[in-house]
């Protein structure tokens, strides 16, 4: 896994732009509510440090990673949010479950993104085991929570970009 090699709470590449004037929606998944809670934290905390007001940031939970992508187009639909950070955790089990809830989240969450036209992040943990999902929710690989608030902030800087007529080929 590429999370092996690679701390998730350092980040590499183009600087993160100032969060201060943007405005996040995060919803989690109350299911592995340990790993999902630490998640949840460490993307809340990562956009404060890059500027976000705690006014800016509204936190909502759903039941399970399958209700995030109907949460995330709550924000979309009825909030005046920028982005939204999706945090969950499916664990691999002995059943075909984990298959169908990853893809479906994964495909829901897709496609909010091209329908609402802002960036849904895809912050969901798909382990093997509960240690490697700990793993990632704090511990020896850091924080996905951390990646996923940075991914959304690097969107939005990306989407600022192009409003600014700063998107034009070249470095």
């Amino acid at each position: 896994m590429a999370s092996e090699l690679k701390n998730l709470s350092v980040f590499e590449g183009t600087e993160i732009p100032d969060a201060a004037n943007m405005k996040f929606g995060i919803v989690w998944a109350e299911w592995n509510h340990e790993i999902t809670h630490a998640l949840m934290l460490g993307a809340y905390e990562t956009l404060k440090k890059h500027g976000a007001k705690e006014e800016s940031i509204s936190v909502k939970t759903v039941p399970g990673a399958f209700e995030l992508t109907l949460g995330a187009q709550y924000f979309a639909e009825f909030s005046n949010v920028d982005a939204i950070i999706c945090i969950g955790c499916v664990i691999q089990g002995d059943t075909k479950h984990f298959d169908f809830i990853c893809d479906a989240v994964a495909k829901g969450l897709t496609d909010l993104n091209i329908k609402h036209n802002l960036p849904v992040i895809f912050g969901v943990l798909t382990p093997n085991t509960l240690e490697q999902a700990k793993d990632r929710a704090g511990g020896k690989h850091g924080n996905k929570g951390d990646e996923a608030a940075v991914t959304a902030i690097k969107m939005l800087g990306l989407r600022n970009s192009f409003r600014e007529g700063k998107g034009k080929i070249g470095f």
